[in-house]
């Protein structure tokens, strides 16, 4: 099967490639800029904020399904970049795809569409709640993709898959929130780290798995539901700190306050039991995503 991934240069979408690719998937980039590093296959330059781009790099290529991942992550882009890239770039990936009758498109939403924990207090967050947001422009852009997904399926018919990603964590991650990888990569690299709570809450998934989910998604018969949640292992900066001075002689982390973060922390009960039942794949704990980042560290 012929799959294309925007934002395949990325952070995610560099294992996404990788995983698709393992599963038998013949793929091809799309990106704005090329991989980096030795080429893992075909490469097509799109800019996905050009709604000519897309369609090119869609007929030129011909996949019969198709990821975006390229959207700017994190609160502080300027708002006429950001809106260009991850709502109207979204939109035009949505129209080429119904234009182009194409099988699937999966793209990745997130987690903080349902915005704060304590609106469901020591309840896990279900795809079925719902979805108000954060008062940032990333979160609103988000909400705004599903609700024109739903829009384009039902009006249209156009098979388009919400896949939400929690606190996604890895070495090499170096934007959107950063607090939990620094908290790891800092003291494995000698550096005294510091924190403003120790109680400020994490939902963490490795981008290893995060790929993979994705790749079943995408690469899946006939997936059941429009919106999966990926999950991940609900943890405290504090507890996180834990884990690191375990694993890491002698790490030096503090925080500023022990708490006063847990209370207006962004959505960390999240239930994944639609994707574990469906896709037989869960994500690793975050103790096990640490001993992954350094272990990534280290070579």
């Amino acid at each position: 099967m012929r799959v294309m991934v925007f934002g395949g240069s990325g952070f995610i979408g560099r294992r996404l490639t990788h995983a698709l690719q393992q599963h038998g998937a013949d793929v091809v980039v799309a990106d704005i800029a090329a991989p980096p590093g030795a080429p893992s296959g075909e490469f097509v330059r799109c800019d996905l904020r050009r709604f000519d781009d897309v369609v090119s790099a869609l007929v030129s290529a011909r996949p019969a399904r198709v990821v975006n991942l390229a959207y700017m992550l994190g609160f502080d882009h300027p708002p006429h970049v950001a809106l260009a890239l991850n709502v109207l770039g979204m939109d035009n990936l949505f129209e080429a795809a119904r234009l182009l009758e194409l099988e699937r498109v999966v793209f990745g939403s997130s987690f903080v569409v349902s915005g704060r924990q304590e609106r469901f207090g020591e309840r896990a967050v279900t795809e079925d709640d719902e979805t108000p947001g954060l008062a940032h422009q990333y979160a609103v852009h988000k909400v705004f993709n599903e609700n024109q997904a739903r829009d384009y399926r039902e009006k249209h018919g156009t098979p388009i898959i919400a896949v939400r990603p929690a606190n996604v964590t890895g070495h090499d991650k170096s934007f959107g929130t950063i607090d939990h990888v620094r908290c790891v990569t800092g003291p494995a690299r000698g550096e005294a780290v510091r924190f403003p709570y120790a109680d400020a809450m994490r939902c963490l998934v490795h981008v290893d798995d995060v790929a993979e989910a994705f790749a079943r998604v995408t690469l899946a018969d006939a997936p059941e539901h429009p919106v999966y949640n990926i999950g991940g292992d609900a943890i405290g900066m504090g507890g996180l700190a834990g884990i690191v001075r375990e694993l890491v002689p002698g790490a030096d982390i503090s925080f500023e306050h022990e708490t006063g973060a847990a209370a207006g922390s962004t959505t960390y009960l999240v239930d994944n039991s639609r994707f574990v039942k469906e896709f037989g794949f869960a994500p690793r704990s975050a103790r096990d995503s640490v001993v992954s980042i350094l272990d990534a560290l280290r070579r």
